[in-house]
């Protein structure tokens, strides 16, 4: 009777542990803005995913003070997320090979169920192999370095087809990246970019031209040119067209063309190495969502679900000085393409949490 009372202790003692196993999730570039972005999807259960852990990274060379997300987490408690500063030396000459980080990117993704890159600026164009276009702007080159090198780690690249790729060890981790961090997936698998969308792909130079074209072939909003009015949107709602939707929402198809929203004026020009295109621009000209051939659970997006003025119907804005003020959230209610970004999330959080470390 003690042995059997001992194993059925046992039993639930190791049922315990599956169920409270931790979820752990690294964001890269974890900015008081990012955190922010991130904590809200959390707090507002768009992202729901038990026992979460999270471990921002960022390199010491970058630019931004995280002195400030440090403030951000205690000030609000989240005790669930822990930063991680990386000294180890990145040069742009040693980015898709073994160097000083690789170790380091094995720890974290060893240890983790998946990973999120975010938005930003300009990528140097020496590391994609390309001179830079005038209106080119880099302003946090170790930051491009440090990401660069570990999606060609997590996924490898054209530059080194025989190189050992973490995900190759464990092919459904999780990898999102949104904006610029679609972009530096491209070019961390071998693939270019289109510096400028306007000037390059639909051949304009002048402000007035842009903001002529139809709303789905803006993907920015050029209005910030002309005005100093602060309640501008930065960037553009405009519609996509998804080919693929499993990548994206999971079995939900419902509307294949949603309207999100963009906030860039670079864009995909080759694909990177066994990179496949789920979404373009509803004109065909611009990438707007790629996955991978080989690894299930990559995916990456140019534009931004993320934000909180997409969720929030407290934060107006407007595209132009003659339009009402106008949250986020209701003109994607409107245009029927809210669920969509509440499955995209979804099925974030479920890949998160479905996944397996092999060293369990």
């Amino acid at each position: 009777m003690k042995k059997k009372i001992i194993l059925w202790i046992t039993i639930l003692l190791i049922a315990f542990k599956i169920n409270a196993q931790e979820n752990h999730l690294i964001l890269m570039h974890p900015t008081q803005y990012n955190l922010d972005l991130f904590t809200y999807l959390i707090d507002q259960e768009i992202i729901k995913i038990d026992n979460l852990q999270v471990t921002g990274v960022y390199h010491s060379n970058e630019t931004y003070d995280y002195s400030q997300s440090l403030q951000f987490i205690e000030q609000n408690s989240y005790s669930y997320i822990k930063l991680k500063k990386v000294s180890e030396e990145i040069t742009p000459e040693k980015l898709y090979q073994v160097n000083n980080c690789s170790a380091l990117f094995q720890e974290l993704f060893k240890n983790s169920n998946g990973i999120l890159f975010f938005g930003g600026p300009d990528l140097p164009p020496a590391i994609y192999g390309e001179s830079m276009h005038l209106l080119t702007k880099v302003t946090d080159p170790f930051r491009h370095y440090f990401e660069a090198s570990f999606l060609f780690h997590l996924l490898g690249g054209s530059q080194d087809s025989d190189f050992n790729t973490l995900l190759e060890g464990n092919p459904n981790y999780t990898v999102y990246a949104f904006c610029l961090g679609m972009q530096t997936m491209n070019i961390a698998t071998g693939g270019t970019l289109y510096q400028d969308i306007p000037t390059e792909i639909y051949d304009l130079s002048y402000v007035e031209d842009i903001l002529s074209l139809e709303t789905n072939s803006q993907h920015r909003n050029y209005n910030n040119n002309l005005s100093m009015d602060s309640t501008l949107f930065a960037g553009n709602f405009h519609e996509i067209s998804i080919i693929n939707s499993t990548s994206l929402t999971g079995d939900y198809s419902d509307n294949l063309q949603p309207v999100v929203y963009s906030n860039h004026h670079q864009a995909i020009e080759k694909l990177g190495q066994n990179l496949e295109v789920i979404a373009t621009s509803t004109d065909g000209k611009i990438i707007e969502a790629i996955t991978h051939k080989k690894y299930p659970n990559v995916v990456g997006i140019q534009f931004h679900p993320e934000g909180k003025y997409l969720h929030n119907p407290e934060i107006k804005h407007r595209k132009n000085n003659q339009d009402q003020l106008t949250a986020g959230k209701n003109l994607l209610t409107e245009t029927n393409s809210y669920r969509f970004h509440l499955k995209f999330w979804e099925l974030f959080s479920k890949r998160i949490e479905s996944f397996k470390k092999d060293n369990n």
